[in-house]
């Protein structure tokens, strides 16, 4: 029994090394889910962030090319509101389940700053119904439309800690209209 006795710190030690590893490696995969989990949960995040971001800026650019069917945007391919109706209409479609899923996964503040941008396109939509003829008025739109996306990019990129993106507003190219001279 003296010889049990004797190693009986060893035998603890064993038991104490062994419950401390285990203890260690569930903790440790623990955490390592957690962060994958996590990871998940961002890269689906960005795709519907994109998603809601693509289907509004479709229908912001079929907006674009009917407002220059009416002589209120310089957009280089108008768009009649016949030929653009049935695009507009699936364009919207569209934005339906991107939103949905937008009100699921995103932040407050991103959801908050999509309704203001969405506000101001489908005030831009009704401008166009109403077939108005106004281009000072359409550049008021524009630039709310552009300072509502400006906002929903920047709430998308806090949520997802990401570094501040480019404003998107660059300047282009005069072009220079077939048969004039500068």
């Amino acid at each position: 029994m003296s010889a049990f006795i004797q190693q009986l710190p060893a035998l603890i030690g064993v038991v104490i090394g062994a419950l401390g590893s285990y203890l260690a490696v569930v903790r440790s995969d623990g955490a390592r889910f957690r962060r994958e989990q996590a990871a998940r949960w961002e890269e689906r995040r960005l795709a519907v962030y994109s998603d809601y971001a693509r289907t509004l800026k479709r229908t912001v650019t079929l907006t674009y090319r009917v407002a220059a069917h009416f002589g209120n945007d310089p957009h280089p391919h108008p768009l009649s509101p016949e030929e653009a109706a049935p695009q507009l209409a699936e364009a919207t479609l569209a934005r339906d389940p991107s939103g949905e899923a937008l009100l699921m996964l995103g932040s407050p503040e991103a959801v908050e700053k999509a309704r203001v941008w969405v506000s101001v396109v489908m005030e831009m939509e009704r401008f166009l119904r109403d077939e108005t003829r106004d281009p000072a008025a359409w550049q008021a739109l524009m630039e709310r439309q552009r300072a509502g996306r400006a906002g929903y990019y920047t709430a998308v990129r806090d949520d997802l800690a990401l570094p501040p993106g480019h404003s998107a507003r660059w300047q282009l190219p005069s072009v220079q209209q077939p048969g004039t001279q500068r």
